[in-house]
This record gives structure tokens, sequence and C-alpha cells, in this order.
């Protein structure tokens, strides 16, 4: 026991006397103390005593597309987190190719009544897909919060980052370092990130490079899936038509597109200058290591689950979509024109 208290108190930077006094529930100690020495238990993987567990306010859903991209287990860890510090459990809900489905589940959450559901990139996504599988949970009613996606005729908050500022700063920033042959790589344009994506993209490839849309049109490659195989597929077509260039639909594509270059003996960014999409975790310590657009996952994550709170907490929150700008943070997959 004595080991263990000063493990905490070292983690927490408090007293042993302080420790103890908070697992025993006494009092004396600041609201800002017992959540560090609380924080600590957590940390260090200590159980907190019995008296000292929130109850649980009930389960929340969270129906993500995959888990192989790293930006969705980012989205995951930052939702769940949120959602346990204010009581809720989170259920992970992954989809994978020929699994299950995630009308099913919606139906399993539905089953085991969830407090609500937060959808990272699912079909409200898709223009292509029908939005009455939302409208009927909003008319149970269930809260539900939309991340990254927005549909106006479903009543829930929605969550997204701004694709056209991020397709509009990744072609200036190419254009500032001399590049006019610059291609767009992104997945298929049903999608309404992508296809915000290309509007921001074509807007700055009129007004900073000044190109007419029927050679814009000839430097936009869409892929079927927003991976590597999808990224080494549309870039090589790109490279085809002399793009020195690539502004990229996520950090996977930009890693396709940088083993597309390389496969036909191109150096980047000496030859040519590649822009990913998301600033995965790690993306920072490939090689070279990727310029990227920066989804500010935290803000965005965090936001999503103080709106849907709000919801089962009878305080609706806006039902319109909020706009987070993404962050161009610049590395070594960039430089100036060939």
């Amino acid at each position: 026991m004595r080991a263990r208290l000063a493990d905490i108190a070292q983690q927490a930077e408090v007293s042993e006397a302080t420790v103890s006094r908070v697992l025993n529930d006494r009092p004396g100690v600041s609201s800002e103390t017992r959540q560090a020495v609380l924080t600590a238990l957590d940390v260090l993987g200590y159980e907190r005593p019995a008296r000292l567990r929130k109850r649980s306010a009930g389960l929340v859903g969270l129906v993500v597309p995959e888990l192989e991209n790293p930006i969705f287990p980012a989205f995951a860890q930052v939702i769940e987190t949120s959602l346990a510090q204010q009581g809720f459990t989170p259920v992970l809900c992954t989809q994978t190719v020929g699994g299950v489905t995630e009308d099913e589940y919606v139906e399993m959450l539905l089953d085991r009544q969830v407090s609500g559901i937060v959808f990272v990139s699912a079909l409200h996504a898709d223009t292509s897909s029908d939005p009455d599988r939302y409208k009927k949970l909003v008319a149970r009613p269930l809260p539900i919060v939309l991340i990254n996606g927005y549909s106006p005729s479903i009543e829930a908050p929605f969550v997204s980052c701004d694709d056209r500022v991020a397709g509009d700063l990744a072609v200036t920033h190419l254009a500032a370092l001399g590049h006019q042959r610059i291609g767009l790589i992104t997945g298929p344009d049903r999608f309404l990130p992508v296809q915000r994506k290309i509007e921001g993209y074509r807007a700055a490839m009129k007004r900073v490079v000044g190109l007419p849309d029927r050679q814009i049109d000839e430097l936009i490659s869409l892929s079927l899936w927003f991976g590597v195989e999808g990224g080494d597929a549309a870039a090589s077509r790109l490279l085809d038509r002399g793009v020195t260039g690539f502004v990229c639909g996520s950090d996977l594509m930009a890693l396709g597109a940088i083993r597309a270059a390389r496969q036909r003996g191109l150096q980047v960014p000496r030859d040519v200058s590649i822009v990913g999409y998301d600033d995965s975790p790690l993306i920072a310590f490939t090689d070279p290591p990727l310029t990227t657009m920066r989804q500010p996952v935290q803000a965005m994550a965090v936001a999503a689950v103080r709106a849907l709170v709000d919801e089962i907490k009878g305080h609706p929150a806006p039902h319109s979509e909020y706009i987070f700008r993404p962050e161009l943070v610049v590395r070594g997959s960039t430089t100036a024109a060939p």
C-alpha cells in the first residue's frame, strides 16, 4: 500500500497524505487536486475505490467506418475519453468489408438502449445514401451527432472540418513554391467531403494558378478508396500528365502518391511535392515527413461529445453544422518546383 501511495503521489505531484485523503473520500482537498489524484490512479492502472467510481450515465454508440486509417482511431480515442469523463460508457462499432453494416450496428445499439450515437464519416457523408435512417433515429427520439458529413434534412448537430479551405490552402501552398501542374487525388465524389475539397481545389486553381475548368478537370484523379493503393493508382495517372504537386484526400493516399513517384525513379520532394490530409498519428515520421492539412481532431471530437451530452440532458444543441478550420503543417514532402 505504501508503494502504491508513493507512486500515485509522485504521478499527481501531491503528498502521500493527500492521496490517502482522496482515496478515503475525506474533506479538505480541492476539486483540482482530487481530480489529479484520480487521474493518476487511472494512468497507473489502479482501480478506483468503489465510492469514487462514477455512476454510468448510460451507453453511447460510436460508429466509425474502419480502424485501418489512423485518423479514425484518433477520433475514437478522444470521443471515448470525453464520453467517459461525462459518465457515459462508449460502445465502439467498426465496419469492415463484408462484416456488420452501419444499419445493423444501429439496431444492436438500439437493442441495448443506448442514450445516443456519434457517427464518424458514416453514411451521412455519402450523398447517394438515404438520410431517412437518421431521421428515424431523431424521431424516436434518440440524440445523435454526425461528424464529417452534412445533410440539411437531418435535424441534428453536425461537426465538420472545412474541406473547401483544406483544398484551397494546399493549392495555395504548392503554387507559392512555384508549382503550376498541381493535381488533386481523392476518393469517390459521391462523398460530401470530397465534393467540398474539389470545390476548394478548383477555386484556388482558378484564382492562384489561373487555369480554366477544362484544364483543371485533367488534373483531378479520383479513386474508389482512400487508402495507399487508391493513392498510388490515382497519382500514377497524373504523373503521366506532368503533375509536379499533389493535393491528396488523405495521408494514406499521399503515401500511395509517394510510392507511385518512387516507382518511376522520382524523388520526393525534389521532383514531386505532396500534401496529405488529416495529419494522422505518426505521419510526421514518414520518409520524408509529410506536409499535410491537419484536421483539428481534439476540438472536433470534444465539440461532438458536448453537443450529444447536451441533447441527452434535454438541452438541445443547434441543429446545424459546426465548421472547424484545418491547419497547414509544412514538413519535408514539399519544396520549390523543379
